[in-house]
């Protein structure tokens, strides 16, 4: 079943970048009322594509932030006026409804998973995950802290019957049970050689970068670092940092 056949459509930011890929991502899923998932950057031209793809479904009965980088969250105000002024749901902020673990919004039921932002949330919705910058459509995506809970929350995503990711960068993900059981493995690749660091002596942040992400482009390399931190903290949480 295709995207189109599940009433969701992909509205790409022209925003590309390092971090950004070829664009962020908005999703609008559902008709009468449709439903929107993270705004993007405050550009015109994308906040009126979005906004049109919403009043064709028959306007709009919300937006959802998954979180409040601004390459998600910055077109938020600009939207809600085209919008009409529909409510604004997130984990945190200025919003008018405020989302946890398992909170419903429209058809959207939210995920927590902390790590690439502490506010982070997916949004599940008819066998679809709307992974915001937890999943990528390709690549990996940089872990800022919580990397326990982060890694977590991709088991109860992986336990779950998906048929699709829609990341907020890149393409949707047909496989979602191989992606996210390539995340967690990617993930545990890193800890391995970041343990084999530490165990041969090395302590400075340049030295583990150097050893654990050495496949990292330089554009990324401050990524890697903040990448880096979130491990260290998972292994002095379990006991096991040096």
């Amino acid at each position: 079943m295709s995207l189109e056949e599940r009433g969701i459509a992909r509205v790409r930011a022209d925003n590309p970048g390092p971090y950004t890929l070829d664009g962020t991502n908005t999703w609008v899923l559902g008709r009468d009322p449709a439903w929107v998932v993270d705004p993007g950057p405050a550009l015109d031209a994308h906040l009126d594509a979005v906004a049109a793809e919403a009043q064709a479904r028959g306007g709009a009965g919300g937006i959802a932030l998954t979180h409040d980088h601004a390459d998600h969250a910055e077109g938020t105000a600009g939207l809600r006026e085209r919008l009409g002024g529909v409510p604004v749901a997130a984990a945190r902020g200025a919003v008018d409804v405020t989302l946890g673990d398992g909170d419903a919004f429209g058809p959207l039921s939210a995920v927590a998973i902390p790590g690439h932002a502490d506010d982070h949330l997916a949004f599940v919705a008819d066998r679809a995950c709307f992974t915001g910058d937890a999943v990528l459509g390709t690549g990996s995506v940089f872990v800022v802290s919580r990397l326990r809970e982060y890694l977590a929350a991709l088991e109860r995503l992986r336990s779950l019957d998906l048929a699709v990711l829609c990341p907020g960068h890149g393409p949707p993900v047909w496989e979602p049970a191989a992606k996210l059981t390539e995340y967690i493995e990617h993930r545990g690749q890193r800890e391995a050689k970041l343990v084999a660091a530490l165990d041969s002596g090395l302590r400075t942040r340049d030295e583990l970068l150097d050893a654990a992400w050495d496949d990292a482009p330089p554009a990324l390399r401050e990524a890697a670092a903040l990448t880096l931190d979130a491990h260290l903290g998972k292994l002095q949480e379990e006991g096991r940092l040096p």
